[in-house]
């Protein structure tokens, strides 16, 4: 088999675990490695195929670091789906700490009321944020 055929099954093993995954680096180093087969397939010797495939591969991992680099990091508040949805408060658990059991998605899920406790069941409340299975909730709406 020649090094060009080599290369081309590398490069589409790294494309395709790429698409698995969705970081960019392996689709670099895939790009990096038809870098290499194109050198191959012009006649390169090993070296110069190895150099292509290596100059290739630090050019795109430079970029794509920069790439994430200058986006910004969402924040764990801006990733969940649950903040702004609305809640029924059913029932307290610790009204001096404001703990609460509320209603969300036909569940009961334990809740912090953040603000004001002036509150009583049957309210709807929004969703604030969620600190690991505990939902923060208030009587305005996140985004107001």
């Amino acid at each position: 088999m020649s090094n060009y055929m080599l290369w081309l099954i590398v490069a589409f093993v790294l494309v395709i675990v790429e698409v698995m995954t969705g970081t960019f680096y392996l689709l670099v180093l895939g790009v990096a490695a038809f870098a290499g087969a194109l050198a191959a397939f012009l006649g390169a010797g090993a070296f110069a195929q190895a150099a292509w495939a290596g100059i290739v591969a630090i050019l795109g991992l430079v970029a794509v670091n920069r790439w994430h680099k200058s986006r910004p990091a969402a924040s764990q508040k801006d990733q969940s789906l649950d903040v702004g949805q609305i809640v029924t408060l059913e029932s307290w658990l610790d009204q001096n700490v404001k703990r609460v059991r509320v209603k969300y998605r036909d569940t009961a899920w334990d809740a912090q009321i953040v603000g004001d406790a002036n509150v009583q069941i049957g309210d709807s409340l929004f969703i604030c944020s969620a600190q690991g299975n505990i939902l923060e909730v208030s009587r305005s709406h996140p985004t107001q």
